[in-house]
């Protein structure tokens, strides 16, 4: 009898289980999509912010960075605590630590406190983003089913960082900077009682130790390495100072991972040429993209007028057509290969990039849409096959290692990106600001911290002397806009020579 009664509630618990699979999925891509947006919601959300909070250059890049720079080295950290300790509670605790940290952040009443609420986002969003993917491959068993999963995975990770700023616009204009932070707090105390009841516990793996000082070695040389490049365009003394212990820092966490038998971060993997040449398409591509994303974001708005909305409007060609490569990149990298693929995306976002290279402060709304196509497209075509080349070299054993490195290299990419190419626009862009008759000394001084610094005094002087000094700071911006545009497009160039010279042809 009892034998007979047992069954039947076995068939059910495993019937329940399969019918909750793709419910977890909606879940988790949820979760993901709060955490990736993030990483880029702030972009047209800066001349409100800079006028609520008036943070300095410095302080508006830690602003933007902090959470892709904490994010990036924790990642690694909290997949191996996750393994060991449980993914659902690591889950579990990431929501409240990412929505007390997103009330925290959208009543921010100072730069500090602002940047101190995004390092907790990035805190947050590190301890929920690697369990996504390791709880997708634990719930889909069948092959095929967690094929398709991962597809929707990928897509959402993709698509969020580029909806990013389409959904700091509709908050900022109709509400204030804050919105785009507070609601994610509804959505999590949604989220939250969901995971309680559907996420499965996970099977602990107690005997693998975690290298506490790896974890540290890596975080405090990625940030001392961020601050440094930050001061650098500051003139800051002990920037070089900084900089170079955290090269040290990194250099150290490198040789102790591969001395330690179950190290954070599998640095062997870079043996590899194919993989060590799929990780640096990830990184450079998406330094590109973030960082680019940002200055084109603030010269819509304070170069050419835009409102909030509108900017983020004009950049939705740079979100579909992110999508359509997305579609697109796996039918073009069976038509012409991995190393052509992902070259020929590289190519593709460095020579859409170029027209903006003899651009002014007057509007040409259909070329840059037409280079938005080139650049969304291109970019996702090249990650796809730059994640393909990563998996591919990869030995079966060693795929979640890989996995960890491109997730890292995604997040570290975005957060050098902004570090480096808004420090190059703060540096050509502060000389590039003259003195104008009628603004006092220390409102030039304040001017001279970014464009959106001197649209806010430029509004607060009022006036002719405040017409004056906008012209000027557009004219400045736009020539620090041109140059790092030009980094970028030379990057772009060597990246798709180097992968169309080192990967073998397939």
């Amino acid at each position: 009898m009892t034998i007979l009664q047992s069954a039947p509630r076995s068939s059910r618990v495993t019937g329940q289980r399969q019918a909750n699979r793709w419910s977890v999925l909606v879940l988790l891509c949820l979760s993901l999509l709060l955490i990736t947006v993030d990483a880029t919601v702030l972009h047209i959300a800066v001349p409100a912010l800079t006028a609520a909070l008036e943070p300095s250059s410095v302080e508006l890049l830690w602003i933007i960075d902090a959470y892709s720079l904490i994010v990036a080295p924790l990642l690694i950290m909290f997949g191996t605590l996750g393994d060991r300790y449980g993914r659902k509670r690591l889950v579990l605790w990431g929501y409240v630590v990412f929505g007390l940290a997103s009330a925290g952040a959208a009543f921010a009443p100072t730069p500090l406190t602002l940047i101190i609420a995004r390092g907790l986002l990035g805190v947050g969003g590190a301890m929920i983003m690697p369990a996504t993917l390791s709880i997708i491959r634990q719930v889909f068993t069948d092959r095929r089913e967690r094929a398709i999963a991962l597809g929707v995975w990928s897509a959402v990770a993709a698509a969020g960082a580029a909806v990013g700023p389409l959904i700091g616009g509709l908050f900022v204009q109709h509400l204030w900077w804050g919105a785009v932070f507070l609601i994610n707090v509804p959505i999590l105390l949604v989220l939250l009682p969901a995971a309680v009841r559907l996420l499965p516990e996970s099977r602990r793996l107690t005997g693998r130790p975690w290298d506490v000082p790896s974890a540290a070695l890596s975080v405090f040389g990625i940030l001392a390495v961020a601050f440094g490049l930050k001061e650098a365009g500051t003139g800051h003394p002990g920037a070089l100072a900084v900089l170079l212990a955290g090269a040290g820092l990194l250099f150290w966490f490198v040789r102790r991972q591969r001395r330690l038998p179950h190290p954070l971060l599998d640095v062997g993997l870079f043996a590899d040429r194919a993989f060590a040449t799929g990780v640096a398409g990830v990184l450079f591509g998406v330094f590109s993209l973030v960082g680019l994303q940002l200055m084109l974001a603030q010269y819509l708005q304070l170069v050419l007028g835009d409102t909030p909305l509108r900017a983020a409007l004009r950049m939705l060609p740079l979100v579909l057509s992110a999508i359509a490569g997305g579609l697109a990149a796996a039918s073009v990298l069976r038509r012409i290969g991995m190393r052509a693929t992902m070259s020929g995306g590289l190519a593709l976002v460095a020579v859409s990039l170029m027209p903006t290279l003899s651009w002014g402060v007057e509007a040409h709304p259909v070329m840059l849409a037409v280079c938005f196509v080139g650049i969304g497209f291109g970019l996702q075509v090249a990650l796809l096959a730059a994640s393909d080349t990563i998996m591919s070299a990869a030995p079966e054993s060693r795929a979640g290692g890989a996995a960890a490195i491109e997730e890292t290299a995604y997040e570290l990419g975005a957060g050098l990106g902004v570090a480096v190419l808004g420090t190059i626009t703060a540096v050509v862009y502060a000389p590039g600001v003259p003195a104008v008759q009628g603004v006092p000394a220390p409102a030039m001084d304040q001017a001279r911290q970014s464009l959106a610094a001197a649209a806010h005094v430029a509004d607060k002087v009022g006036g002719p002397a405040g017409g004056a000094l906008l012209g000027a700071a557009r004219w400045a911006f736009v020539h620090a806009l041109h140059t790092t545009i030009l980094v970028s497009v030379v990057l772009l160039a060597l990246t798709a020579a180097a992968v169309a010279l080192l990967i073998r042809r397939d």
